[in-house]
């Protein structure tokens, strides 16, 4: 069975673009079990986090954080730079670009695509 807590001796550290030390209480958060972001206590968190936000930006004002799927951010972009019926130029680079297309399509954005031979507008 593999065995994931076998680190050798010595402080670790995080390279990313690294090296960062992480500090222990740190490492000891990240291994808790998560919450359910369906179940009520995600719910309170969300509301005690966004009622701290506040300080952060120095608001009192009401503070949105969005939160969705890859997906949902692609149609964030969309929908708040274009409206249905702007045209826009895609460049086809495989899969990712294809789904992007086809989302700005079903939201009525004209769609005009370069690169691959073929590629439906």
């Amino acid at each position: 069975m593999l065995k994931l807590d076998n680190h050798l001796s010595g402080h670790h550290f995080l390279h990313i673009p690294g090296p960062s030390s992480v500090p222990s209480r740190i490492l000891r958060a990240i291994s808790y079990q998560t919450i359910d972001h369906h179940g009520p206590e995600f719910g309170a968190f969300g509301l005690k986090v966004l009622d701290g936000i506040k300080k952060i930006f120095k608001t009192e004002q009401p503070v949105i954080i969005y939160s969705a799927s890859g997906t949902g951010s692609w149609e964030g972009a969309l929908v708040n730079v274009l409206n249905p019926g702007d045209k826009v130029l895609f460049y086809e680079t495989g899969h990712f670009a294809n789904l992007w297309r086809a989302l700005a399509k079903r939201i009525g954005i004209e769609v005009e695509v370069v690169g691959k031979a073929g590629a439906d507008t």
